[in-house]
């Protein structure tokens, strides 16, 4: 299904792509170029995080930062890819990609922080969202993946680096 964009000025011309059989909503441009790619359950998240009272918007319970690391990652086919993570929090990484997987995409990931470069630290994700160029959120074209199999040890040790370069206290973190 294909939903025009008509009355917000910022985006008319516009149109948005509803795929009900994969769960997924594009954003196509002006000229038909695919702009990215939402799944519904992200989309979800979304819209149930800004439901809640206006005092609790401002909490996250997944505290994010922009930072370039390492990564390693595979499909569920086997293939292999290396890469750079823009940016990670507790709940997932922003993996850089000239050609992102699709949304619904489940993945195999190993990833280092700072403190320990040659340390690979493992997680399992899915592609929740894609940006297939630049835009003013991402510096460069990628997809953001949400965990879905984190050791608590290294979902921790995430957690105490967004802290940490946040000025946030350590306790807080775990």
């Amino acid at each position: 299904m294909k939903f025009p964009v008509v009355s917000s000025a910022r985006h008319k011309g516009k149109t948005i792509e509803i795929d009900p059989s994969k769960e997924v909503i594009t954003l196509v441009g002006i000229n038909g170029e695919p702009m990215g790619s939402l799944a519904w359950d992200f989309l979800v998240d979304q819209i149930l995080t800004y439901r809640k009272p206006p005092q609790s918007r401002e909490a996250r319970s997944e505290p994010r930062i922009s930072l370039s690391i390492r990564v390693k990652y595979q499909t569920p086919e086997g293939t292999p890819f290396e890469s750079r993570a823009g940016g990670i929090g507790g709940g997932g990484l922003f993996i850089e990609s000239f050609t992102p997987l699709a949304v619904g995409t489940k993945i195999a990931m190993e990833f280092t922080l700072p403190e320990s470069p040659s340390e690979w630290l493992s997680a399992k994700g899915v592609i929740a969202w894609v940006c297939p160029k630049a835009d003013q959120y991402t510096f460069s074209p990628g997809m953001g993946v949400r965990f879905t199999d984190i050791a608590t040890d290294t979902r921790n040790r995430v957690l105490n680096l967004v802290h940490s370069v946040k000025g946030l206290p350590q306790s807080e973190a775990n």
